[in-house]
Protein backbone atom coordinates (compact mmCIF):
# COMPACT_ATOMS: atom_id res chain seq x y z
CA UNK A 1 0.00 0.00 0.00
CA UNK A 2 1.33 3.43 -0.94
CA UNK A 3 1.34 5.54 2.22
CA UNK A 4 2.59 8.76 0.59
CA UNK A 5 -0.94 10.14 0.77
CA UNK A 6 -0.93 9.70 4.55
CA UNK A 7 1.51 12.61 4.84
CA UNK A 8 -1.34 15.01 4.05
CA UNK A 9 -3.84 15.76 6.76
CA UNK A 10 -7.51 14.98 6.03
CA UNK A 11 -8.71 18.62 6.34
CA UNK A 12 -6.14 19.66 3.73
CA UNK A 13 -7.33 16.89 1.43
CA UNK A 14 -10.93 18.07 1.90
CA UNK A 15 -9.95 21.66 1.10
CA UNK A 16 -8.03 20.58 -1.99
CA UNK A 17 -11.01 18.59 -3.21
CA UNK A 18 -13.28 21.60 -2.60
CA UNK A 19 -10.94 23.86 -4.56
CA UNK A 20 -10.91 21.41 -7.47
CA UNK A 21 -14.70 21.08 -7.31
CA UNK A 22 -15.12 24.86 -7.24
CA UNK A 23 -12.83 25.26 -10.25
CA UNK A 24 -14.88 22.75 -12.24
CA UNK A 25 -18.11 24.32 -11.00
CA UNK A 26 -17.21 27.87 -12.04
CA UNK A 27 -14.95 27.27 -15.02
CA UNK A 28 -17.00 24.70 -16.93
CA UNK A 29 -20.61 24.47 -18.09
CA UNK A 30 -21.28 21.81 -15.44
CA UNK A 31 -22.80 24.57 -13.27
CA UNK A 32 -25.89 24.57 -15.49
CA UNK A 33 -26.66 20.97 -14.48
CA UNK A 34 -28.01 21.15 -10.95
CA UNK A 35 -28.33 17.65 -9.47
CA UNK A 36 -29.77 18.52 -6.07
CA UNK A 37 -29.46 21.60 -3.94
CA UNK A 38 -31.16 22.65 -0.76
CA UNK A 39 -30.11 25.32 1.70
CA UNK A 40 -31.84 23.55 4.59
CA UNK A 41 -30.25 20.18 3.84
CA UNK A 42 -26.90 21.86 3.29
CA UNK A 43 -26.93 23.70 6.60
CA UNK A 44 -28.19 20.59 8.41
CA UNK A 45 -25.53 18.27 7.01
CA UNK A 46 -22.71 20.76 7.53
CA UNK A 47 -23.84 21.51 11.10
CA UNK A 48 -24.15 17.84 12.04
CA UNK A 49 -20.76 17.14 10.48
CA UNK A 50 -19.14 19.99 12.39
CA UNK A 51 -20.63 18.83 15.70
CA UNK A 52 -19.54 15.21 15.11
CA UNK A 53 -16.01 16.31 14.25
CA UNK A 54 -15.73 18.67 17.23
CA UNK A 55 -17.00 16.04 19.68
CA UNK A 56 -14.38 13.58 18.42
CA UNK A 57 -11.67 16.27 18.48
CA UNK A 58 -12.64 17.18 22.04
CA UNK A 59 -12.38 13.53 23.16
CA UNK A 60 -8.83 13.42 21.76
CA UNK A 61 -7.89 16.74 23.35
CA UNK A 62 -9.20 15.96 26.81
CA UNK A 63 -7.24 12.69 26.84
CA UNK A 64 -4.10 14.21 25.27
CA UNK A 65 -4.22 11.88 22.25
CA UNK A 66 -2.51 13.09 19.08
CA UNK A 67 -4.94 13.96 16.30
CA UNK A 68 -2.49 13.55 13.42
CA UNK A 69 -3.03 10.14 11.75
CA UNK A 70 0.73 9.46 11.59
CA UNK A 71 1.42 10.28 15.24
CA UNK A 72 2.04 7.51 17.77
CA UNK A 73 -1.03 6.50 19.71
CA UNK A 74 -0.79 5.50 23.34
CA UNK A 75 -4.51 5.40 24.18
CA UNK A 76 -7.45 3.75 22.50
CA UNK A 77 -10.67 5.76 22.70
CA UNK A 78 -13.77 3.57 22.45
CA UNK A 79 -16.41 5.53 24.35
CA UNK A 80 -18.50 8.59 23.54
CA UNK A 81 -18.85 9.20 19.84
CA UNK A 82 -16.28 6.46 19.22
CA UNK A 83 -18.82 3.91 20.41
CA UNK A 84 -20.93 4.75 17.31
CA UNK A 85 -18.26 5.18 14.64
CA UNK A 86 -14.54 4.41 14.53
CA UNK A 87 -13.86 7.46 12.35
CA UNK A 88 -15.99 10.36 13.57
CA UNK A 89 -13.56 13.04 12.40
CA UNK A 90 -13.56 11.68 8.86
CA UNK A 91 -17.33 11.25 9.03
CA UNK A 92 -17.71 14.83 10.22
CA UNK A 93 -15.63 16.20 7.37
CA UNK A 94 -17.53 14.02 4.88
CA UNK A 95 -20.83 15.41 6.20
CA UNK A 96 -19.55 18.97 5.93
CA UNK A 97 -18.47 18.28 2.34
CA UNK A 98 -21.93 16.78 1.73
CA UNK A 99 -23.46 20.00 3.03
CA UNK A 100 -21.34 21.97 0.57
CA UNK A 101 -22.44 19.63 -2.23
CA UNK A 102 -26.08 20.12 -1.27
CA UNK A 103 -25.54 23.90 -1.28
CA UNK A 104 -24.05 24.08 -4.78
CA UNK A 105 -25.85 21.03 -6.15
CA UNK A 106 -23.43 20.20 -8.96
CA UNK A 107 -21.52 17.06 -9.84
CA UNK A 108 -18.03 18.35 -8.96
CA UNK A 109 -19.02 18.95 -5.32
CA UNK A 110 -20.68 15.55 -5.03
CA UNK A 111 -17.55 14.03 -6.61
CA UNK A 112 -15.46 15.80 -3.94
CA UNK A 113 -17.49 14.04 -1.23
CA UNK A 114 -17.03 10.69 -2.92
CA UNK A 115 -13.32 11.34 -3.45
CA UNK A 116 -12.82 12.25 0.19
CA UNK A 117 -14.66 9.16 1.46
CA UNK A 118 -12.70 6.87 -0.87
CA UNK A 119 -9.35 8.40 0.12
CA UNK A 120 -10.15 8.21 3.83
CA UNK A 121 -11.50 4.68 3.57
CA UNK A 122 -8.87 3.12 1.31
CA UNK A 123 -5.76 4.81 2.64
CA UNK A 124 -6.20 6.62 5.96
CA UNK A 125 -8.57 4.21 7.67
CA UNK A 126 -6.54 1.17 6.65
CA UNK A 127 -3.28 2.82 7.70
CA UNK A 128 -4.70 3.76 11.09
CA UNK A 129 -6.31 0.37 11.65
CA UNK A 130 -3.04 -1.43 10.97
CA UNK A 131 -1.29 0.93 13.37
CA UNK A 132 -3.92 0.48 16.09
CA UNK A 133 -3.99 -3.31 15.69
CA UNK A 134 -0.20 -3.39 16.12
CA UNK A 135 -0.34 -1.11 19.17
CA UNK A 136 -3.39 -2.52 20.97
CA UNK A 137 -3.83 -6.05 19.58
CA UNK A 138 -6.90 -7.86 20.85
CA UNK A 139 -8.35 -4.81 22.54
CA UNK A 140 -8.52 -2.98 19.22
CA UNK A 141 -9.74 -6.04 17.33
CA UNK A 142 -12.61 -6.46 19.80
CA UNK A 143 -13.52 -2.77 19.43
CA UNK A 144 -13.28 -3.07 15.64
CA UNK A 145 -15.66 -6.05 15.66
CA UNK A 146 -18.29 -4.06 17.59
CA UNK A 147 -18.14 -0.60 15.98
CA UNK A 148 -18.51 0.16 12.28
CA UNK A 149 -15.91 2.28 10.49
CA UNK A 150 -18.35 4.97 9.31
CA UNK A 151 -21.95 4.49 10.48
Amino acid sequence: MNNQLIRFRPPRIAILLLVIAAAFHWLTPVRALNLYSSAAVSIGLASIGFVVMIIAWWQFKERAVAICPTANTDRLITDGIYSFTRNPMYLGIALMLSGTAAWFGTLPFYAAVLGFVVIMDRWFRRYEEDKLAAAFGGEYMEYKSKVRPWL
